[in-house]
């Protein structure tokens, strides 16, 4: 049986891709005031947000938990809006080898934007179960983000 899995989620948003990719890539800290599914972030190791070397700890709720991990930006690609993230450490170590999140903001012709969420992922084992409750997580972020940034 494989361990390894991709899970993709496309949503529908009212703000621009411009507005979403720009939290991402210049606002990350700003995530946890604008969705309570995002318990606490703060910096854990650098001093910038979106330096490629910082190390960022995030508290947020899955499937009814408190789930703790560690986060740092791979790669970013301006052109594409896309980020890569990889996740690590306290909860994510527990369960998966390798987990990398990808968002990505794509403009829809008339008017609004789609966010797309990939999540790459290596099971420890056969009893791991993949990480879709993540894509709920992912969703209901999306929508509380979209909320707020719609205001601004």
């Amino acid at each position: 049986m494989t361990h390894f899995g991709r899970i993709t989620t496309e949503i529908g948003v009212h703000s621009t891709a411009e507005k979403w990719y720009n939290l991402f890539a210049k606002s990350l800290h700003d995530v946890q005031h604008l969705t309570d599914n995002v318990h606490a972030a703060q910096l854990h190791q650098g001093e910038d947000w979106h330096h490629h070397e910082t190390i960022k700890h995030w508290t947020y709720k899955i499937d009814g938990k408190v789930v703790k991990c560690h986060e740092k930006i791979e790669s970013v690609d301006e052109e594409k809006k896309t980020i890569y993230y990889k996740l690590f450490g306290e909860d994510i170590d527990h369960r998966f080898k390798v987990f990398k999140l990808i968002f990505q903001a794509i403009d829809k012709e008339n008017g609004g934007a789609i966010i797309k969420w990939i999540i790459e992922y290596e099971k420890l084992n056969e009893e791991v179960h993949p990480p879709y409750g993540y894509i709920e997580y992912l969703h209901n972020c999306t929508r509380d983000i979209d909320g707020n940034l719609v205001k601004a």
